[in-house]
């Protein structure tokens, strides 16, 4: 009897540490998946940054910050800028170090309102200075590609937060520093707001035909 009771005890112990090293693996195995699916996503949304704007100092900060993992939540694209950002969710040091980061407060990517979007006047969006009305905005997110065209473009102080108000049409609002050359911390802020053209949301099939046909 006590022979028996000794073997089960064995048996349980054995198929415990099977168990064990079969939810590591596939911990592991998660985990890795994750990432390369990450590193897919990245592929296939964003091409290379274009770092020749940036100061030094965020070429250093982007590349430390490219080692986290998430995917961001949506692609903010300026095709007459040849800017390109991705666009994370909330405005953390982090998240500003290796993008766009969505203004708390503000309308959420999936809802309507004005979304706020932030960056850095010295890494992506220092190629706002050369915006000009009229151009489009598009905002890519869950599948889903959103048309704007700039409407307003502004300098205002930190304290002018009317600006990230609702409003009374669906629109994105870009925020960054300004000047984008100042040194130090900048004093203002430079502002673009876009208006969203409901008569060209695509989705994302159709918007690649549309950017090849036009070449943009």
């Amino acid at each position: 009897m006590r022979t028996t009771s000794l073997w089960i005890e064995r048996t349980a112990w054995a198929v415990g540490f099977v168990l064990l090293g079969t939810y590591a693996g596939m911990r592991l195995w998660a985990q890795e998946s994750s990432r390369q699916a990450v590193a897919e996503f990245r592929a296939a949304a964003l091409g290379p940054a274009d770092q020749t704007l940036w100061s030094r100092q965020r070429v250093v900060a982007y590349a430390e910050a490219q080692r986290a993992g998430d995917a961001p939540e949506a692609i903010l694209r300026i095709p007459k800028l040849t800017l390109e950002v991705p666009v994370y969710g909330d405005t953390s040091d982090f998240n500003l170090d290796r993008g766009a980061g969505r203004i708390p407060g503000t309308a959420t990517l999936d809802q309507a309102g004005n979304v706020g979007i932030a960056a850095h006047r010295d890494g992506f969006f220092r190629k706002l200075k050369d915006v000009e009305l009229g151009m489009t905005i598009y905002l890519e997110h869950a599948g889903r590609t959103q048309t704007y065209h700039v409407t307003e473009i502004s300098i205002v102080t930190p304290e002018e937060g009317e600006v990230l108000a609702p409003g009374t049409t669906q629109s994105v609002t870009l925020v960054t520093c300004y000047p984008f050359y100042f040194v130090g911390s900048a004093p203002k802020r430079f502002i673009v707001r876009g208006e969203l053209d409901e008569t060209k949301t695509h989705n994302e099939d159709t918007l690649n035909r549309n950017l090849q046909r036009r070449q943009i």
